[in-house]
Formats: C-alpha cells, sequence, structure tokens
C-alpha cells in the first residue's frame, strides 16, 4: 500500500460563518466530519492539521489528526490560495518528520458531506488510471450549461457566450447538450511530486481523472444558506 498523506486544512477567521470550522453541525465540529470520513476509509497512513488557529487545532486533534505546526500568519490570509499552503505542510514534514508520501490528499472541513467509501473509490480511480490526480466533480445542471449561456454587448444586445453566435442557435433542448462537470471541492488526491514541479507546481499534474460525486456529497459550505443546506443532508443521513 502507498503512502498517502491527508492534509486537514483549516484556516481561522472564517467572516461569512464566524468561526465555521468548529461550529457545531449536526451535533459535532464541523471539522470532525471529513476527519471521521478520511479516518474511515483507511487509505490514509497519515492525517495531519494545517492551521493558524489553536482553537481550531485543539478540537481537531480530540477526533485524531497530528498538529505538528501552527501555519504561518502569511499563508492564512483570506486570498491565500491552497498550493502554497500543501507544499509548506508537505516541505515540514520531509524536513521534520523525514517523511515523502507518494500520494497527498486535501482534506477540507467545508466539505462535511464526503462519505469514506468516496475516498477509498477515488483512490482506486486513481491507480486503476495511472493518473497524476483526481479530482471530484459534480455535474453542471443543463439550465446552467456554459452552451446555453448568453452575454451582451456594450449595446445590450445578446448572444450566445461560448460561441458568439446568434441566440436562435442555442441549444434548446437539454439531451442534445454535452455532459459537463465542475469542481466540487470535495476529493483532491494526487502525486505528492506534482507539489514540487521546478516549472509549474500543483495539484493536477496532467492526466486528471474525474471522481463524479451527487450534488448531496458535493456540498461546500461558503456562506450561511449552504450551512443551512449541510444541516439538512446530515438530518437525513442521521435518520437514514
Amino acid at each position: 500500500m502507498p503512502k498517502i498523506l491527508g492534509v486537514v486544512t483549516a484556516r481561522g477567521g472564517s467572516k461569512s460563518i464566524p468561526g465555521k470550522n468548529i461550529k457545531l453541525l449536526g451535533g459535532k465540529p464541523l471539522i470532525s466530519h471529513i476527519i471521521e470520513s478520511a479516518k474511515k476509509s483507511g487509505i490514509f497512513d497519515r492525517l495531519i492539521l494545517s492551521t493558524d488557529d489553536e482553537k481550531i487545532a485543539e478540537v481537531a486533534k480530540k477526533y485524531g489528526v497530528e498538529m505538528l505546526f501552527l501555519r504561518p500568519a502569511e499563508l492564512a490570509q483570506d486570498a491565500t490560495p491552497h498550493l502554497p499552503v500543501i507544499e509548506h505542510a508537505l516541505a515540514f514534514m520531509r524536513d521534520n518528520e523525514k517523511y515523502t508520501p507518494e500520494y497527498t490528499a486535501i482534506l477540507q472541513p467545508t466539505s462535511p458531506m464526503v462519505k469514506p467509501q468516496d475516498f477509498i473509490k477515488a483512490f482506486e480511480l486513481l491507480k486503476e488510471k495511472n493518473a497524476d490526480s483526481v479530482i471530484g466533480v459534480v455535474k453542471i445542471p443543463p439550465h446552467y450549461n456554459p452552451l446555453r449561456s448568453l452575454k451582451t454587448d456594450s449595446d445590450g444586445f445578446l448572444s450566445l457566450f461560448v460561441t458568439g453566435d446568434p441566440v436562435r442557435k442555442r441549444i434548446s433542448r437539454r439531451q442534445d447538450l454535452p455532459e459537463l462537470f465542475t469542481l466540487n471541492s470535495a476529493i483532491y488526491i494526487f502525486k505528492t511530486g506534482l507539489l514540487f514541479d521546478p516549472v509549474e507546481p500543483s495539484f493536477y499534474g496532467n492526466k486528471v481523472v474525474a471522481y463524479v460525486m451527487d450534488e448531496k456529497s458535493s456540498i461546500n459550505i461558503d456562506d450561511p444558506e449552504d450551512w443551512e443546506e449541510a444541516e439538512e443532508a446530515i438530518k437525513e443521513k442521521i435518520i437514514k
């Protein structure tokens, strides 16, 4: 079994939902849901936390993640992208733990509906396809399909967004639209070496395989409306 590191990323200072990562969802801290699913999947040999917030660290440790460092303030800003955060975590593990896993996964607390079998199946797909990475995606509903989207010119006249064709050429039948997907932020598993590519470091590489998830499993909490949706989904899960 190859070594897989799970990195739980949980920045403090959420503005849309104060204290989001440790706020109770379904009676448990939000951060606990992704940790428990990752642990139950059995595919990770180590789970670590990257946070700048000691309160988050205290809560997360209770659910079984390693807290080895506090994330530097410059990597915990509103606009900080994930790439340098994960690079920092892996560099720390390499330099201080002498640990370099073959694969790394980003575990985001804002995706609380990811199931253990999602991690298992996604990693199996990654190996089966000999891909550089596997990414969670969800289907785009037909009415949001870019091929149906419109744009206006400076005079307010409409045309098709993708092609620039007249509106009369819009694809009207749902059955005629290609099946399209968008990233859902729920699953990111990739070859660790991609992070330190000297030319173009990334989570993706060139061979990216899709792990398709349903809308409920793809819930990504960004605002209070998302939180309410997650609460309803958790209630349904508990009842079932």
